[in-house]
Formats: C-alpha cells, structure tokens, sequence
C-alpha cells in the first residue's frame, strides 16, 4: 500500500437523444460547463465534488483533466467528440504515470459517427494507461451500459436515486472503490444483465411504491451479501437508437465473477417481470385540461413529458399550450424554447401587444407552430441557480427570455433549452407556481420534487415529441424487435449478460462475453 497516490479525474457527461435532429456542438458545453485544469479541482458538487472530497480526504494528489457537462441533446458532433476526448486524453498523457483513474459519465451519449461514446472513450484510456492501473466510472441510473464499457472499466456504478439527488454521493462511492483496489482489498469482478424492456420515467421513482423502486431496493439489499460489493439498477434512457438496448442490473463482487454473473441476471429478470407496471397512463391535453377544471383549485400539473430538455428534446412544443389557449383556462403557466419569439419580445419590449408565431421552430417534425396574440410583461437575460439535482449550484441560462401573456395564459418564452430540476426557470421570472390552476411541466419525474405538497393532481400527456412517456409509438432503426412494450410477451427469452475482466489479470486477453 502506497502512502499517497496520484488520481486522475474528469468527466464527459450528458445524455444523447436519436429521436431529435439537432446535434450537440462544443457551444453546448461551453455554455453549461467545460472546466480544464485547476479549474476541476474547484468543482463541490455533482459525482466530481463527490470524488475529490475522498481524494482529499486520503491525502492523494488529484490530476485534473477535463469536466465538461451539458444539457442533454442529440448527438455530439465528430468535432466536438474529437476536442473533448483529445483535451482529456492529452492531459492524461502528459500527466501520466497516474496510479487510478476516476470518470464521471453518464453512460447514455453517442457520436453521430460513434455510437457509443462512453464505450469509446474508456477503451481509448485503458489504451492509454494499460491495464494495472484501475478505472473507475460513475453512471446514471439511465445508461444504456454496453460490453465495451464493462470490459474497459474495473467498477462501474450509477446513481440510486432518481430524481436524482445522490450524485455527490455516487462519486464518494466510487473514489471509495477505486482506493480498495488501489490498497489491495478489492479484487473487482462484474457483470451486467439486461432484457429489453424501454420505458420512460413516469414510474421510474426509486423510492415509495414503484417497479423501479422495488427493483433498487432489491438491488441495494444484495450489498454485503457473499462478496457483492456494488449493486446498480439501471432504467435505461430509451431515447437512443442503438442495438442490445434494455434495462436490468450490475453487480461487482470480491473476486467471484460466479455471483457477479448470477445476481446480475436474477436482477435482469425481476426487471423484466415488471414491465407492464412501467407503462403510465396517458391523456390528450384537451382530456387532462377538462379533468382538471372539474378539480377545485390547483396547480394542476400537465406532464409534457414528450418534450423533455432533460432527455434530449428541443422543448420548443406547444401541444399542451395550445390547449390551455383554447380551453381559456384561469392563471396557467407553460414554458416553450423559441429563439426567434424571445428577440421580438426583447425588440419590442416590456408592456407591448404583439401577434407571435410560437413553437416548432427548432425541431419542428413534432408539429406545427401557434400564432398568439398577447402582451410582452417581462424581460430577462435567462440567468438561474439550480438548487439541486445533478447541477446543483451551477448557473442555468436559457439564454434572453421572456413573459408572454396571452389571456390568463403566463407563457415563459426561452432561447435555450434547460434541465428541469425544480421551478427555478419561473421563479426567475417571479412566477407563483402555487397560485396557477394549471402548469405545463416538461420533465417525467422532477416536478414531483418541484410541486411536492402544492400540485392537486398531474396528468400524463400523450403528445408527439421525442422523450414521450410511453415506447408504443416509437420505432428505431438499429434496435431490432423484440422488445417491450412493442413485443408484450418474448418467447424464448434470455437475459444478455456482460462479464468484464476476471479478477487481479493484468491484460484484456481474461476477458470473455
């Protein structure tokens, strides 16, 4: 055991969506967070503070590539790929030898040349690094996890909580890990089990009453039991196109790739008999908009979920808003992303009537655009504070935003697309969630933190979009049938197992699939 180690640290991390035709440049990153050097060692929060808290706590010296995050998209571009994994690996090169590796990925990005990027770049530091030195990587509980990333990593593991709020303590767990190798008390063996079941995230919860849940829990009681040392439960993002998709569970053990294998496929299995409790039901927005009247008071929370910026989509539909226009709903709040429509506002300015095209401007296979009379009530630069979540502290900006009213319509006009956590883009605006009937919310499970204790009822929309709520509609090229909810029921049925290096081998010649 050495007295002090060098620990290499960095991130590449967001999440990909095939459904959308936009693809992610390096502006994305720019304009969210892309730290380099010194600057990684002041991050506090997310997976990365999580690591550097335990490198400090052991008294390692930290190298810092690169953290670079970004609010979910369509793919990255090849340049944008290129600069992001040139600047960690050049930096890995140059400050090399390192004694362990710490990644924090998400696991469900993709290249528009490359289709699994997390793969890609682990494989491209194992070459790097050999393989004596240990890597560990931390996952969202959404990763679509695939045999590269399990052959080229020694530990993988993912959040437990979604919504997410354990991401720093996913990175404690992880730098934990990677000094038991490191100190010679853990001889990592792991495995993945998967079936394909896609699924959005409506019950998706890891806590309460739920499939998913039920799942976790099972997974987390395994820990400590016959060598198994990290459990992950993994819901996969099921917005990606790509083959050997699906959902299950992985499983490291001590030096026992038996139970590792196992366990993972007794998990994949329980996934698997819960499928027909992950599908949610869902309602046109003129049915939810009439139930809802008949509800007294509010807020009542339509759950747009189709159009989620979160899981990649461009957040420019006004399906619900529509809606809520027609139906001349009281004080209502809805958000759409539309560039053009937010610099006429700032043209005109505060307190000017206009007519505005809105929505389906960015992605507009999804539907048509709404033309609404109203008045421009307030003026921003689009600049917020995440109060939680994966970016908790970080400074969100949905670029220059404006309140637009149209009847008792406070409809919230952006620029850029932005992760829902919890009512932060509103509250920016000095909107009072908890005096609005009804309010448009664009992610599957967040607003359950942002309306906990003040929501009457939700109902879960079925509109077109690229992160809907249900699969049934959706059809992939490079994913092949069968899978759920397409193929209710599999004949013959097998979970696909992934099993990573055996345990203490110096190269890749030990790994099998």
């Amino acid at each position: 055991m050495k007295e002090s180690y060098r620990i290499a640290i960095g991130s590449v991390f967001t999440e990909c969506n095939h459904q959308v035709d936009m693809l992610m440049e390096i502006g994305n990153f720019e304009r969210n967070e892309l730290r380099r050097g010194e600057e990684v060692l002041n991050v506090n929060g997310g997976a990365v503070g999580g690591m550097l808290s335990i490198l400090r706590e052991r008294k390692a010296e930290s190298v810092p590539l690169i953290v670079a995050s970004a609010v979910p998209g369509g793919p990255l571009t090849s340049e944008c790929y290129r600069r992001l994994k040139g600047e960690l690996l050049g930096s890995l090169k140059a400050m090399s030898p390192v004694d362990g590796l710490l990644l924090a990925l998400h696991g469900s990005a993709t290249v528009i040349d490359i289709g699994d990027l997390e793969g890609d770049l682990l494989r491209a530091v194992r070459e790097l690094v050999g393989y004596e030195v240990p890597i560990v990587a931390t996952l969202d509980c959404h990763a679509h996890v695939t045999k590269e990333m399990v052959r080229y990593a020694d530990v993988l593991l993912a959040w437990e909580t979604y919504p997410h709020r354990d991401t720093y303590t996913t990175g404690v767990r992880g730098a934990r890990l990677l000094f038991d190798i490191l100190d010679g008390k853990l001889r990592p063996t792991m495995a993945i089990g998967k079936v394909p079941v896609l699924a959005g995230g409506i019950h998706g919860n890891t806590e309460g009453s739920g499939p998913f849940a039920d799942l976790m829990r099972f997974a987390k009681s395994q820990e400590g039991v016959e060598g198994v040392v990290s459990t992950s439960a993994f819901l996969v993002h099921p917005y990606l196109d790509l083959p050997d998709m699906g959902g299950g569970g992985l499983v490291v053990t001590n030096n026992d790739m038996s139970k590792a294998l196992s366990l993972a496929e007794a998990m994949a299995w329980k996934y698997w008999d819960r499928r027909f409790d992950l599908e949610p039901n869902v309602y046109t927005p003129t049915e939810a908009i009439s139930l809802g009247m008949e509800i007294q008071g509010g807020p009542i929370l339509l759950v747009e979920a189709a159009d989620c910026a979160g899981g990649g989509a461009t957040g420019d539909s006004v399906a619900a808003l529509r809606a809520l226009v027609a139906a001349n709903v009281p004080l209502s709040l809805a958000p759409v992303v539309d560039p053009g429509a937010a610099a006429e506002c700032h043209r005109v300015g505060v307190g000017k009537a206009i007519e505005l095209s809105l929505g389906h401007t960015i992605d507009p296979k999804w539907g048509q655009p709404i033309v609404l009379k109203g008045k421009v009530v307030r003026l921003s630069e689009g600049r917020f504070r995440y109060s939680g979540g994966i970016w908790e502290g970080l400074e969100g900006n949905m670029g220059p935003s404006a309140l637009f009213q149209v009847g008792e319509v406070q409809i919230l006009i952006t620029t850029h697309a932005t992760y829902d956590w919890g009512d932060e883009q509103f509250g920016s605006m000095d909107l009072d969630s908890k005096a609005a009937k009804f309010i448009v919310v664009k992610n599957p499970m967040n607003h359950q933190l942002a309306y906990v204790g003040i929501a009457k009822q939700r109902f879960i929309l079925d509109t077109p979009g690229p992160t809907p709520a249900t699969l049934k509609h959706l059809r992939f090229q490079r994913l092949k049938r069968p899978y759920y909810p397409v193929d209710r029921e599999i004949p013959d049925l097998t979970p696909t197992l992934y099993r990573g290096r055996d345990s203490g081998c110096s190269d890749s010649a030990s790994f099998q699939d």
